[in-house]
């Protein structure tokens, strides 16, 4: 297909900053639900969401779990050094292994207040972990690519240990806010499970147990995908031409049996928020990759699904491919990268309605949202602002269907 040129200001709109949504609601299923629906636009609380979704539907979800992906280090003279990690270089770069590293690392970092980060200067902390104190270990490895090494004096203990210990919850930078001791719990989804995001996938955050329950009871099936957000996420676009935005690469991990339940499930899938459907859309295209001998990595460019025009495989036959992939090389979990760009032009092929939260103006996410609404995206999002919802990360909540 030809790649679409795209007016970046047809995707702004107006936020107002009382409409962000700068701390959790009580109760996670207390938050507005906003359904749209063959061009009908209804309203409801997060909690009546199984009377919403027919019994035969399959529910995708991100168990990704958020890392406390933000260090602070005090140099000598008082300055403060933050470190956000960004993704891991070495002696990984497979997000679940070098979590579990008992041996320094080299990350790709965002450094605040860099300046002050004399070259070859090594920053230290103290962790306290399990009645003993460890020391943490910095050291600015290359300033240009902003890459960094972790150090410990404890090799018995993981990263992800010293991490959790020292670091601080990731909050978005538009809450402009220090994380308190709530965050720690509720910028988690309730079936967060494999550690490596720093952001959260926060259409999940509305879920609880008790829902599941009730969905379970009425016959909604549920798998999950893992897709380890970043803060690319959060990244503005700032070129003319859309095509052009550096889109971040994210880890996604995917078990057989989700690829299989996807294939069972053709037709009735909902995804939980945007890094579910990247990830169901990017498994689509690995599919496509395999079929078309265009290479056996998972790794799915940004414009990727932009040169194919016709002839395109079935759903079945894409992810059926997959599974042959992984039957040939033994595989019960196939592990990749996505930067797949959705915009307006693009066709979905797996997912038939999303449940997300609303998103920033002018951002890649509201182009995601504009691809299932298409026109009715700003007619969706001036209702939201003009009946209350709260918006971004901690706020409200919607469930779009394709037409």
């Amino acid at each position: 297909m030809q790649i679409p040129k795209i007016d970046l200001k047809a995707y702004e709109y107006t936020l107002p900053e009382e409409k962000i949504a700068k701390f959790p609601l009580k109760n996670r299923d207390e938050s507005k639900l906003l359904h749209y629906k063959n061009g009908v636009i209804s309203h409801f609380n997060f909690h009546q969401i199984p009377d919403l979704l027919p019994a035969d539907s399959l529910l995708v979800y991100n168990d990704t779990k958020v890392i406390p992906a933000r260090l602070i280090f005090q140099r000598e003279t008082g300055a403060k050094i933050e470190i956000f990690l960004l993704q891991p270089l070495l002696p990984t770069t497979v997000i679940p292994e070098i979590m579990l590293a008992k041996h320094p690392v080299v990350w790709e970092t965002m450094i605040g207040n860099s300046k002050k980060w004399k070259d070859g200067e090594i920053l230290t902390g103290s962790v306290s972990l399990n009645g003993k104190e460890i020391l943490l270990k910095a050291t600015l490895l290359d300033r240009e690519s902003r890459t960094v090494e972790f150090a410990w004096d404890d090799n018995t203990i993981t990263f992800v240990d010293v991490i959790e210990a020292s670091g601080e919850v990731p909050l978005p930078p538009y809450l402009n806010r220090k994380p308190e001791a709530e965050d720690k719990n509720r910028y988690q989804t309730v079936y967060s499970e494999k550690k490596g995001a720093v952001a959260a996938p926060t259409a999940g955050l509305h879920f609880t147990k008790e829902i599941f329950e009730i969905l379970e009871k009425k016959g909604i099936q549920k798998t999950q995908v893992t897709l380890h957000v970043s803060a690319g996420t959060f990244q503005p676009i700032k070129v003319t031409d859309v095509s052009d935005h550096p889109m971040h690469s994210e880890q996604i991990h995917v078990t057989k049996s989700a690829i299989e339940s996807v294939i069972t499930n053709e037709g009735k899938i909902i995804a939980v928020g945007t890094t579910s459907i990247r990830t169901l859309e990017s498994l689509f295209w690995y599919g496509v990759k395999l079929i078309e001998n265009k290479g056996e990595e998972l790794k799915i460019e940004k414009l990727f699904p932009y040169e194919f025009r016709e002839c395109l495989p079935t759903l079945k036959e894409s992810f059926q491919a997959i599974l042959t992939q992984m039957d040939l090389h033994k595989l019960e979990t196939i592990m990749g990268t996505t930067e797949i760009f959705i915009f307006p032009g693009y066709s979905y092929r797996v997912v038939n309605a999303l449940i997300t939260n609303f998103h920033q103006p002018g951002s890649t996410l509201i182009l995601l949202i504009a691809t299932i609404l298409g026109d009715d995206w700003r007619r969706v999002y001036d209702c939201a602002l003009a009946e209350d919802y709260r918006f971004l990360s901690y706020g409200d909540s919607s469930l779009l269907w394709l037409s």
